[in-house]
């Protein structure tokens, strides 16, 4: 079962760094990560938003700037802010293949899966990513903090749930020169690393964890590096990429990549079902267009009861692609299955003008049976012009996600431009 090391994780402050820090945050209610100061001469615009504790920029220099670099170049985010946990132990991998919606026995060592974890009526808690690190030693990352819903769950198991959101500083290097920035960096041998893969480097002398992932789409690659090397980590990134078109990016360039990329997110696109407050407002993987998250086959795991009941009842909506006519976003707009707007099937949770793809796409949440339907739906969308509002009734259509997909993604060995 947990063991009192576990037990004792659940009363520490997990958000907080360990030590001395910790004293910082209570004068400064939002974190500054590790990166921060080296970054600082990036910096022009002064827009932050806070992610998990920690203020983030928004937006460097201008965001049509760091989008572009992200699709032509390359864009360096910072990712420390990810919610982290490191799960060992003899019982590590029975532990998440009970609480996941994955099959870990399936995910080698030095490989990463992307998958759920769900209540017991199959409502969605959460995504994220799981990082094998060893037969016995995983990470897990996340949107929101998840350590009391782990402990609750590791009752029985024999492993260690711990929190190292501070304690590992993380970049997001993507764009289709990202490997060719890492090749001249001195990073070794990863024109094989095949995608959500991971390699153990050294970078003049600092230990390094590379994985080939991303939220972007995109040719990318995250570095994992211990907080007191996170400087010296940004500064031989960005000094090596500047003849390689390397920049800094906000929240705002990461959102736009990731819808492109038909990438789904907790708070925007659903809603964890441990913070609905309104019956019918929790959601399943069907109803994510998630099935592929979910190994019936391996064995119980929770929720796996109530999502074969679920399946078999079918789905009562279903999170789908959209294209709209015209150029302005419909975030947020209704959809009707009418002309006349009489008839409302959803809404649209993430929408962007794509200006890669020359597209006006959209995620949306369509009620059954047209989720599945190949007919002419209508946006109901509200334009701000000069002071006035205007009303449009756009036509919309179903398309497949993801809406941008790059050979370069997945290529091996990855372009060298």
């Amino acid at each position: 079962m947990a063991n009192e090391t576990t037990a004792g994780t659940r009363t520490a402050p997990h958000h907080l760094p360990p030590g001395a820090q910790a004293a910082a945050h209570y004068r400064r209610p939002l974190l500054h990560s590790p990166f921060f100061e080296a970054s600082r001469p990036w910096i022009q615009t002064d827009s932050f938003i806070a992610w998990a504790g920690y203020l983030t920029p928004d937006v460097y220099s201008y965001v049509e700037q760091e989008y572009f670099a992200i699709r032509n170049s390359c864009a360096l985010f910072d990712l420390t802010p990810m919610v982290k946990y490191c799960i060992s132990g003899p019982d590590a991998e029975r532990y998440l293949n009970r609480l996941m919606t994955g099959n870990m026995t399936k995910l080698a060592p030095n490989r990463v899966l992307y998958t759920l974890w769900c209540d017991d009526q199959g409502h969605v808690i959460d995504d994220g990513t799981v990082f094998r690190l060893g037969p016995q030693e995983f990470r897990v990352c996340c949107q929101d903090r998840q350590l009391d819903w782990f402990l609750d769950c590791a009752f029985g198991f024999d492993v260690q749930v711990t929190e190292a959101t501070a304690d590992i500083a993380a970049l997001a290097l993507q764009g289709p020169t990202a490997f060719a920035v890492l090749q001249a960096a001195g990073f070794l041998g990863l024109d094989t690393l095949a995608a959500m893969g991971i390699a153990q480097q050294a970078l003049q002398g600092i230990p390094v964890m590379v994985s080939r992932t991303g939220f972007t789409g995109d040719l990318g690659y995250e570095l994992w590096v211990e907080p007191e090397h996170a400087a010296q980590l940004w500064n031989t990134l960005m000094q090596t990429g500047a003849s390689r078109g390397i920049t800094p990016m906000g929240y705002q360039a990461l959102e736009m990549a990731r819808i492109e990329a038909g990438f789904i997110l907790p708070g925007a696109d659903f809603m964890s079902c441990a913070q609905t407050l309104r019956l019918g407002r929790e959601s399943t993987p069907w109803e994510l267009n998630l099935d592929w998250t979910v190994a019936l086959d391996k064995g119980h795991f929770n929720g796996r009861r109530a999502l074969l009941a679920a399946r078999a009842r079918g789905v009562r909506r279903k999170l789908v692609g959209l294209e709209l006519d015209g150029n302005k976003p419909g975030h947020g707009a209704l959809v009707y299955a009418d002309a006349e707007n009489n008839i409302q099937i959803g809404e649209i949770s993430s929408a962007l003008w794509s200006p890669t793809l020359k597209r006006n796409i959209a995620i949306a949440r369509i009620d059954a049976p047209y989720c599945d339907s190949k007919a002419t739906f209508w946006v109901d969308l509200y334009l701000h012009r000069e002071l006035h509002w205007e009303r449009r009734n756009v036509r919309s259509w179903i398309v497949p996600r993801p809406f941008y997909a790059p050979a370069r993604r997945r290529a091996l060995p990855p372009p060298l431009r």
